[in-house]
């Protein structure tokens, strides 16, 4: 764990780590993008996800500026009454629809239709490398700051609960595990990260691993 890590992270942290290693929209733009994503524990889904039909989305990384104390990240568990990842922690997000001016604001309109976060209270900073899933979507992660002052309301339809993590609790490689489990008949690799009786895992671990490896690694 380095010196940053050792204490609570801070919104002025994350913009200074943003400010310093630059955006990675670009950096990451093409057939890039594939260096993150669920093949980089399981490569035997590089071919599965290149047969997959590609679907683009967008997920928004809220992380709450919370001033000289630490910051958080807001996730939310999923409605079990889906048919798709129920019951499963995710970033607020979904498809990016046609009439989306951009990725940001996909991922805010979604924010604003699960938990009613208001883009008003958003700052997007940049954007993480897009996220291979094995379903074919190619999710591109918005971080965006938020201000105190908001009020959240999960929508019952898609959201069970919503909640906060410290940033620097995920932020910290020692909350990080590596686990498996049987999927569709094969045996798959993924990121946890237990908090308390809560468990994140999946896409959502994966993207928060990305974070921490282009920023606090």
């Amino acid at each position: 764990m380095t010196e940053l890590q050792a204490r609570a992270l801070t919104a002025a942290d994350l913009r200074a780590r943003f400010a310093a290693l630059g955006d990675e929209s670009e950096r990451f733009a093409g057939a890039a993008a594939a260096e993150y994503g669920d093949h980089r524990l399981n490569p035997d889904l590089v071919a599965a996800m290149s047969r997959a039909e590609s679907r683009r989305a967008a997920v928004l990384v809220p992380v709450v500026d919370r001033g000289e104390d630490e910051a958080t990240v807001i996730l939310t568990t999923r409605t079990r009454s889906l048919r798709q990842h129920s019951g499963q922690i995710a970033l607020p997000g979904g498809a990016i629809d046609d009439t989306d001016a951009s990725p940001e604001a996909a991922a805010m309109r979604e924010a604003m239709e699960e938990v009613a976060l208001d883009p008003r209270f958003v700052e997007p900073i940049g954007r993480l490398p897009r996220y291979l899933a094995r379903t074919g979507f190619h999710i591109t992660p918005v971080v965006g700051v938020v201000a105190p002052g908001f009020v959240l309301e999960p929508n019952p339809g898609e959201v069970e609960d919503v909640f906060e993590v410290p940033l620097g609790f995920l932020m910290d490689a020692a909350n990080h595990r590596q686990e498996s489990r049987v999927l569709d008949g094969l045996t798959r690799h993924y990121f946890t990260m237990p908090f308390g009786e809560r468990f994140i895992w999946g896409v959502t671990a994966g993207i928060i691993r990305t974070l921490y490896e282009r920023y606090y690694a």
